[in-house]
């Protein structure tokens, strides 16, 4: 009997560790889960893994320039964001939202100093060594977790079965924030700033709200109006939390 509790303890632990080592991917047309994106053969043959669900290829961007995938992501097409978030190990996304953040700081802090422009050098040398910088750095860095609080939110209220897992949270996390790098655009148009420059603003935003509202759809498996609701939301939320500072800053 202890021979055979053995048994049955080793082959418990050994089921485990497969199910956590076993990789998880997706198929880029049906979202469907895949064992494998493809097959390797001898003498390096390779052949695609067809999905069982659709008779499609899992990931056919895996044969793709890198600069086509990107070319996809920029044109919010759901197949490159579920190969970008399901069948790739990219884990930028801390970094890229830190630089999408400084992004946004430069921004508001040249629109600043814009505002409060002299020509006195002295006045400039004294400006700069100012923290104004880092207190808009905080701000968006506040702005962005509104956003990101309203969508956590707003989904496990009405998806809990969504977000019920902490590897679920996490992934939406990483879609949202990969699908932010919209704001890096945000640097060009202040370096090259002209009549239009309010317009491109906005445009940024807009581009950087589909892609999240993309992210979402593809993150859950939701749907459009879902998605679209879940972003709206967090903007609200990041609205109230900029419109808070305002507040704050013309009481003081």
């Amino acid at each position: 009997s202890i021979s055979w509790s053995f048994t049955i303890e080793e082959l418990l632990l050994s089921d485990w560790a497969e199910i956590v080592m076993a990789p998880s991917y997706r198929c880029i047309e049906c979202s469907c889960h895949a064992k494998e994106l493809y097959r390797d053969y001898n003498h390096g043959v390779l052949k695609l893994t067809i999905c069982e669900s659709c008779q499609k290829p899992v990931d056919m961007y895996i044969e793709y320039d890198p600069v086509i995938i990107f070319i996809n992501a920029i044109l919010c097409k759901a197949q490159a964001f579920r190969h970008i978030i399901f069948n790739t190990n990219i884990n930028i996304h801390w970094k890229l939202c830190i630089f999408c953040l400084l992004c946004e700081a430069y921004l508001r802090w040249s629109q600043l100093r814009d505002s409060s422009q002299s020509n006195d050098p002295a006045d400039i040398i004294r400006y700069a060594k100012e923290w104004d910088f880092y207190r808009m750095f905080g701000m968006a860095s506040l702005e962005q977790a509104a956003f990101l609080l309203g969508v956590f939110t707003l989904t496990w209220l009405l998806r809990p079965d969504a977000v019920d897992k902490m590897s679920d949270l996490v992934l939406l996390l990483k879609a949202l924030l990969l699908s932010s790098y919209g704001k890096l655009l945000l640097i060009p148009a202040v370096i090259w700033e002209h009549d239009y420059f309010p317009l491109c603003l906005n445009l940024i935003k807009l581009f950087v709200l589909t892609s999240n509202s993309q992210a979402v759809r593809v993150a859950l498996n939701a749907s459009r109006r879902f998605s679209a609701l879940v972003i709206l939301t967090g903007l609200v939320c990041e609205r109230i939390t900029a419109y808070s500072f305002e507040v704050m800053e013309l009481n003081t």
